[in-house]
């Protein structure tokens, strides 16, 4: 009498119906599963890192990323609490010590007007770190938002834009700066940070722009799509988190080029404005005495070119961890 096979036997079903080799596999795919992630001997608490875990563990390997930030971070406390490092008033004048060289006390010696260098140097540190900080937020905000929804929608919206951005493309910086601030008195950082998201938004938004059309055409958009997911659910739970990093980098390399653009406008008149103590007034100042002291000049270049410098190193870090072409 012939054997009788257990019809609830899955692989003996399978195997009888002439199921072929791919039956097979997903018979013993099937069991592998069953038996639980611990029977292969591999890892049960090891999960994939993300492209963010990646970035932030090569990033902490990094001496650039490690050296830019410390100086950073120094920045940002000088700008927020000046006085931990410099107890005097930077608008404080004796007229008797003008352009005297450094003395215990005074390191880096005094102006034209008497003024401590040092004390307006750590000073100078809040507006134009202040003035950078606020103008790529906004740069990044306004520009993110346009140029998502015109790659991610396309069509008119997506060819106004453009034509928009080509408008602002054509306007060169220095030049609209002379004549837009120009006629502005307000002696604050506001107009000068409202200048530079007008003019700044057009690159983040094409960068944003082109991110969002590779993104949408990907795999796990269009399986989202297909399990009946809106357009806000699919740009903003798909769409954005994998394409921001490229809008990340630019933010983070502009930051310094702001802060060097405020220091130029600055320098040329028309961009922050005294009593506002700030490194481009303070080179502008200092331009017409440079053989007869150039200590005011050197000090007040010296830290807007360490801090330029410092974010295009933060920015050059973060883009070499977020690209996958150069791990």
């Amino acid at each position: 009498m012939p054997e009788q096979s257990n019809p609830l036997d899955p692989g003996q079903s399978v195997s009888a119906a002439g199921g072929g080799g791919g039956f097979d596999l997903a018979a013993e795919e099937a069991g592998s599963l069953e038996k639980g992630p611990g029977h292969d001997g591999g890892d049960p608490a090891e999960k994939p890192r993300s492209l963010w875990s990646d970035a932030w563990r090569d990033l902490r390997r990094n001496p650039i990323f490690i050296i830019a930030a410390l100086i950073i971070l120094f920045l940002v406390i000088i700008s927020i609490w000046p006085g931990l490092i410099a107890t005097q008033d930077p608008l404080k004048a004796d007229l008797s010590k003008a352009q005297q060289g450094a003395s215990p006390g005074h390191p880096f010696g005094y102006d034209q007007q008497g003024r401590d260098v040092y004390t307006r140097v750590v000073y100078g540190a809040r507006a134009s770190v202040t003035v950078g900080v606020c103008a790529t937020l906004g740069v990044v905000l306004l520009g993110s938002v346009l140029g998502g929804l015109a790659g991610f929608f396309g069509g008119w919206w997506d060819a106004v834009l453009s034509r928009i951005s080509d408008i602002f493309f054509g306007i060169p910086v220095i030049l609209g700066g002379l004549v837009f601030l120009s006629v502005v008195t307000n002696s604050t950082v506001w107009p000068v940070i409202g200048f530079m998201v007008l003019l700044g938004w057009p690159q983040i938004a094409r960068i944003a722009r082109g991110s969002v059309i590779t993104s949408r055409e990907n795999d796990y958009v269009q399986a989202a799509r297909a399990l009946g997911a809106g357009n806000s659910r699919i740009l903003l739970r798909h769409i954005t988190p994998n394409a921001v990093a490229p809008v990340i980098v630019v933010g983070t390399i502009a930051l310094g080029t702001y802060i060097a653009l405020e220091a130029t406008l600055s320098y040329l008149g028309v961009g922050l404005k005294p009593p506002t103590v700030s490194w481009g007034i303070d080179i502008s100042d200092a331009s017409s005495q440079i053989r007869n002291a150039p200590h005011m000049l050197l000090w007040p270049a010296g830290a807007l070119s360490i801090t330029v410098l410092a974010f295009i190193m933060l920015g050059d870090a973060v883009r070499d961890a977020l690209d996958p072409k150069l791990r």
